[in-house]
């Protein structure tokens, strides 16, 4: 890994594109990307007003966490990576939020995790919206009562729902994704769980389109860091 910092131009374009685009801009947060850079990409988007900072792997931000306790209270962690259930324990201790909750199965655990604490942890449901079968999250067919047995559980919160979406040759293609999504976590809200009120999906190559159809939250790595090597 090598040193890193944001590139400013491109995130005062990241924060006109909210305001023309988002139906509710002031409630949008740019969660920067930072797998594969060092702590110091974690402190630059700090720095630079970014209050969301999202790590792929338990492990890799293990690493990192010891050179950012000046900065702890000023950010929020997510895990935007799949979560194993062997890193469960680590992943609590970690990241203010779980994004990637993809199965009832995942959530008992984290919640039986958390019979011993008096802390919950907030999650989102990560939904295969896509149908993509090399992406995780839960199948469109039966969503609704497998979030209803998640709303149950005492120790963890639904906070919002989360989507990787299958590649597609034309960007714009993804605005249908979005809008279906927007519809589950409308009706997720209303139904099912109160505090299901976020929505976080989009990134580089597509978070216009996100944003238009109501994310609360767009997940930005290459346009703020460039191209991972």
């Amino acid at each position: 890994m090598s040193e890193h910092s944001i590139n400013i131009d491109a995130l005062h374009n990241l924060h006109q594109d909210i305001k023309q685009n988002s139906p509710h801009p002031d409630k949008v947060k740019i969660i920067a990307v930072t797998k594969n850079h060092p702590p110091s990409a974690i402190i630059s988007a700090i720095k630079n007003g970014i209050q969301c900072i999202g790590e792929n792997k338990v492990q890799e931000f293990e690493t990192k966490k010891p050179k950012l306790s000046q900065h702890q209270q000023t950010f929020k962690t997510h895990l935007i990576g799949h979560l194993q259930s062997n890193k469960i324990n680590r992943a609590i201790k970690l990241f203010n939020i779980i994004e990637t909750v993809d199965s009832v199965s995942l959530a008992q655990k984290i919640n039986n995790r958390l019979t011993t604490q008096t802390t919950q942890q907030k999650i989102y449901i990560q939904i295969n919206v896509g149908g993509d079968p090399n992406k995780y999250g839960f199948p469109i067919k039966g969503l609704f009562k497998q979030i209803e047995k998640i709303e149950k559980l005492e120790n963890v919160i639904i906070e919002g729902l989360m989507t990787i979406l299958p590649y597609v040759e034309n960007a714009k293609n993804t605005q249908t994704y979005f809008k279906e999504m927007k519809k589950i976590q409308t009706q997720t809200k209303q139904k099912i769980s109160p505090t299901c009120t976020n929505l976080s999906m989009g990134m580089s190559r597509d978070y216009i389109y996100a944003l238009r159809e109501g994310a609360t939250h767009i997940r930005i790595g290459t346009k703020l860091y460039g191209q991972r090597k």
